[in-house]
């Protein structure tokens, strides 16, 4: 019998949960998406903002990840296919499903870290 494409190669639905959303971005760019569609520069600046000290995200990398959360199905690009070129992307339903579970983890760190004295550094800004 084939094995089904979306069934994980290891039979863990953790990890292949983790190897989905692995990458120092990839759930603050779902995150972000959750009110809407964004272009990429927006995406960008999203990521920079709340990250006190942190480096510049290089190009290379941010699209690196969003090629990867389109793999995964969370999000879907849209080419308008104009001059100067216009990009938008936008959460698909499984992503949107994904929205409360970011949550969750926001909230655990928000309670816990501030706890540590180190509310700060998730990265994830508070609404």
């Amino acid at each position: 019998m084939a094995r089904s494409k979306a069934a994980p190669a290891c039979g863990c639905p953790v990890a292949a949960f983790q190897k989905m959303i692995s990458g120092k971005y990839k759930l603050r760019i779902v995150w972000d998406l959750k009110d809407g569609p964004l272009r990429y520069g927006e995406i960008r600046t999203g990521l920079l903002r709340g990250s006190d000290g942190s480096a510049e995200i290089a190009p290379r990398v941010l699209s690196r990840e969003l090629k990867a959360l389109t793999e995964s199905g969370l999000i879907d690009r849209r080419d308008f296919g104009v001059v100067p070129p216009k990009v938008e992307y936008r959460l698909t339903r499984k992503g949107k499903s994904f929205v409360p579970v970011i949550a969750v983890i926001r909230n655990w760190g928000t309670r816990h870290l501030a706890e540590a004295g180190s509310g700060e550094g998730l990265g994830i800004a508070a609404e």
